[in-house]
């Protein structure tokens, strides 16, 4: 067979504007070397033993066949209910929840189904690796805003995020609380995000996955708040928010999330998600119902484990010689490496991996300008105890 001559690029602009994902590929490494891996945000411990029950059982009762494309009624029922208990926003199920495989397939179906080209879409950085490559996909234009680290967290400056907004922009995207940087966002800054929204009739894209993940600032300090932007005033008709099991009930692989929107954007996210994916795995949306239902507890302990998990491993990384803070909520800490002497995050993350057998995420993945986040790397602790003890010793050998 002889090659054909093409005259035209194979690799779209799109594909050829962004690379793999930088997290997965630590996974791999951590797996081809040996090492812990506080890299990906997946925990290592099992899922609660009552809801991988409710799976098997779905399965055995022959949920296996189609869905309702945009989800099954007892699930967006059990959605609506929960999301009525903890944020208090009354959902109509039939027209305001579309089921979608994770929060991934959330954001950008929902971004899909809004975003024009020409348009912008602001980021807060650093961000989820996603975000970008999200509005690329959108043929959207993304805009990015620094979150500054501080003596008092992560911020961002008011004036920096006033001059983004423009006539061109369609939707701004936060992660709340934040991956990477483990930002919650007060009440003060949301209310000022959403009169920039009101101001120049832009949507936001509020990524809530870690919404009961949150801490105190330091350990036995006053805890922080988790805001939903849906709940400030005139926000409800122009925020979609997306969530999913998969951090707070510790099914990552699951790939069950959602979207919660006005139902003019509801119906549109529902025609884009209907032929990206036609719809979420049938049994576990049924396990999904149940675990939406237990009690203010399991909540309770889960902020209680990850918490003692939290105040565990900020100790070690300052001990081991990175300049990092409390996160006030998820499960990630960003730390500065400029202490250990590395050209850039890369450089240190090969080392960290292969030499010490730690495996981390480069922080460059997090900007858009790589060199923004060279001398950063981002830990992930929803890891057993003694994975992090492990890692623990294993980051003694820095300091040697």
């Amino acid at each position: 067979m002889t090659k054909t001559a093409f005259t035209k690029g194979r690799i779209s602009r799109k594909a050829a504007s962004f690379t793999e994902s930088v997290i997965r590929e630590m996974t791999r490494e951590a797996m081809k070397h040996g090492a812990v891996n506080l890299g990906q945000g997946f925990p290592d411990f099992a899922a609660p033993e009552d809801i991988k029950q409710k799976a098997m059982e779905a399965i055995t009762a022959d949920h296996n066949q189609y869905a309702i494309t945009w989800g099954v009624k007892s699930f967006r029922d059990a959605i609506a209910k929960k999301t009525m208990w903890f944020l208090g926003i009354d959902l109509d199920p039939e027209t305001e929840i579309t089921v979608t495989c994770g929060s991934t397939e959330g954001m950008i179906a929902a971004m899909m189904a809004t975003v024009d080209p020409t348009e912008e879409v602001i980021v807060f950085e650093p961000f989820y690796e996603n975000y970008a490559p999200d509005a690329i996909l959108s043929d959207a234009t993304p805009r990015h805003v620094p979150l500054y680290r501080t003596d008092n967290g992560f911020v961002f400056d008011r004036e920096e995020l006033r001059a983004a907004f423009n006539p061109r922009t369609k939707a701004i995207i936060i992660c709340n609380p934040n991956n990477p940087t483990g930002k919650v966002f007060t009440l003060e800054e949301m209310e000022f995000i959403a009169e920039l929204c009101k101001e120049f009739d832009a949507l936001c894209f509020t990524d809530e996955i870690y919404e009961h993940i949150i801490f105190d600032g330091e350990p036995d300090a006053d805890p922080f708040e988790h805001i939903c932007m849906a709940n400030i005033e005139g926000m409800r008709e122009r925020t979609v928010v997306v969530n999913s099991l998969s951090k707070t009930y510790s099914v990552t692989g699951w790939r069950v999330g959602y979207c919660i929107a006005p139902p003019d954007i509801t119906s549109a996210i529902r025609k884009v998600h209907d032929f990206l994916t036609v719809g979420a795995a049938n049994p576990l949306q049924h396990a999904g119902a149940y675990a939406l239902t237990l009690p203010p507890s399991y909540y309770e302990e889960l902020q209680h484990e990850y918490q003692k998990k939290r105040d565990f491993i900020v100790p070690v990384l300052k001990d081991a010689g990175f300049k990092c803070d409390f996160p006030d909520g998820a499960y990630y800490v960003m730390a500065d490496i400029s202490d250990f002497g590395f050209a850039n995050d890369i450089d240190f993350t090969k080392h960290l991996i292969r030499e010490i057998g730690v495996a981390v995420v480069p922080g460059s993945s997090f900007y858009h300008d790589p060199r923004l986040g060279s001398q950063l790397v981002r830990f992930c602790f929803c890891k057993k105890d003694e994975t992090l003890e492990a890692a623990a010793e294993r980051l003694k050998k820095l300091g040697r």
